[in-house]
């Protein structure tokens, strides 16, 4: 039995990977089979609009032609596409241009509030989207903005209180949407969390002082998204204390995209099994799941399949096997063989769990961390010790049979297959650098540098020659400079510890200053920042 009104897929169109049109359109077509109503672009700056030149130039933005095509084959498949915009914070794109650096930022990404070229802006974004996409509902942002007043507007105006500021801008959103025909606003609640218990998340049900409430616009609907947990009772506790906001309450999941190379379908399936169940119980009928691309977008949305299925499947009350063969069905691949996708990450082997020492609520991206570890400066060698570099050989060859076997995906199977082939070289490079250093074994460190870096840089050049066909296939191609950058920035890097290797073995130099350096405690696998993978110094 189905248990939703609305049901969606979000997908991050914002950090560097733009889907492309046609692709973008098969999946579509696809999510509507599984049972999806909705979908959401999350565009930042990624769209045109009028009277804005600078607002997403260069960064593959959609023309207002191609909103309209897209809206209108998803139509035309019982889809609306709701926009998702940013109209208080997470804008940092923008700051790059002196058009909008100067005028319209309070602090970090978020935009000053109570400005005039602030508000024109907004408007002019919210024009846009009610021209090109025909849904009456628009998703407006306000998470995260946990800075509102304390830059440029409190050098303008002093401290304000920033629940009145935010429930003032807020309220100054909604009456622009309103000018445009929006009858359904959408935000995230975590602020209100923030303002009023003074947490992200709680335990127990809240209730919310009476002028939050009373000056929440009638039309608005809430967003608690939670990405995370396994708690029964946090989901539970979160989704009474939203409506206590009000009774016009959205969840909003996670199908595990973001900060890596590798999809995370089984972190997402287990707590998205959880979420659904609190969603049924608590009487949520409206619902989405995030398809996150931090740093960078790296992830092919169409790699968590699987997760978007089971979310659909576990609304609708259908049970594994079903699913399994309506997976089948819709996709011709077999549902466990396209689970072999998360094996990047399994480092440590798949008895181990793909979490944070630190951070238990997020997934690890041991793929992308351990792929950045610089060979000299080792920041995450502390967990070497225990990763299984043979894996690593044996996930690269399941991969690529099922890329052999796969009607419609094989480019994703070899993409990961020779992330996989990367990782078998590089897993261990750091410490038997260090080891065969500290021993001054020159024969090793001869081999070392003629042979493991020599293949660590020819398997790098494979992957990045993989990589590039499935960007291309899935996005469009702005953004890829950034992959460009990184990925031949670490093959130089590569080239450059292997001829310095090779310069103290001649005795051209006398130390390796890296290397005389001893490596510290890194166990937090969970590093989202690819300049902080690759140095300590400043990117």
């Amino acid at each position: 039995m189905e248990y939703y009104d609305s049901l969606g897929i979000m997908i991050d169109c914002s950090r560097n990977a733009v889907p492309n049109v046609p692709r973008l359109k098969s999946f579509i077509s696809l999510i509507s089979k599984m049972g999806y109503n909705t979908l959401f672009l999350y565009t930042e700056d990624t769209y045109e609009v009028d009277d804005e030149e600078y607002f997403g130039s260069k960064r593959g933005r959609y023309s207002k032609v191609e909103l309209k095509e897209i809206d209108d084959y998803a139509y035309s498949c019982g889809i609306e596409v709701v926009p998702f915009i940013q109209t208080l914070a997470h804008l940092a794109s923008l700051k790059r241009w002196r058009e909008y650096r100067h005028h319209v930022f309070d602090i970090d990404d978020i935009l000053l509030v109570d400005n005039e070229r602030t508000t024109r802006l907004i408007t002019n974004m919210v024009k846009t989207m009610s021209e090109t996409l025909r849904s009456k509902r628009i998703h407006i942002g306000f998470d995260e903005a946990h800075h509102i007043g304390l830059g440029t507007y409190l050098d303008k105006h002093g401290y304000t209180d920033r629940r009145s500021l935010l429930l003032k801008h807020l309220n100054q959103v909604c009456e622009i949407t309103k000018q445009f025909g929006y009858e359904k606003v959408m935000l995230a609640n975590d602020l209100f969390f923030s303002m009023a218990p003074g947490v992200f998340s709680v335990d127990e049900k809240i209730d919310f002082p009476k002028e939050i409430k009373d000056a929440v616009p009638k039309e608005c609907e809430m967003v608690y998204w939670d990405y995370f947990s396994t708690d029964e009772k946090r989901y539970k506790a979160m989704m009474q204390s939203s409506k206590n906001l009000t009774e016009n309450i959205w969840f909003s999941g996670g199908c595990w995209t973001w900060n890596t190379f590798s999809p995370h379908n089984r972190y997402s399936i287990e707590r998205n099994t959880i979420a659904i169940k609190q969603c049924k119980e608590n009487g949520i009928r409206n619902a989405f799941f995030t398809l996150w691309g931090d740093d960078g977008g790296e992830c092919a949305y169409e790699m968590v399949l699987p997760a978007i299925m089971h979310a659909a499947c576990a609304f609708k009350g259908i049970g594994e096997e079903q699913m399994k063969e309506e997976f089948k069905e819709l996709t011709g691949e077999d549902f466990d063989t396209f689970l072999h996708m998360d094996y990047p990450n399994y480092i440590f082997g798949e008895d181990v769990k793909v979490e944070s020492k630190y951070f238990q609520h997020s997934a690890s991206n041991y793929a992308k961390t351990h792929f950045y570890d610089d060979p000299f400066l080792g920041i995450m060698s502390v967990n070497f010790d225990k990763c299984k570099k043979t894996q690593m050989k044996k996930y690269a060859s399941i991969l690529k049979n099922d890329g052999d076997n796969s009607k419609n995906y094989k480019v994703f199977y070899t993409t990961l297959s020779s992330l996989c082939s990367v990782l078998s070289e590089k897993l261990l490079l750091a410490k038997e650098t260090r080891k065969a250093y500290e021993e001054h074994n020159m024969d090793k460190l001869i081999n070392i540098a003629f042979s493991k870096y020599s293949d660590a840089i020819l398997k790098l050049t494979e992957f990045h020659k993989n990589y590039r066909l499935q960007w291309e296939l899935v996005n469009k191609p702005f953004g890829f400079e950034i992959q460009d950058a990184r990925i031949g920035g670490l093959i130089m890097r590569l080239s450059t510890c292997r001829e310095r290797i090779l310069e103290f073995v001649s005795g051209k130099v006398e130390k390796i200053e890296e290397l005389e350096e001893p490596v510290l405690p890194m166990d937090d696998t969970y590093i989202t920042s690819w300049g902080e993978m690759i140095s300590a110094n400043n990117i």
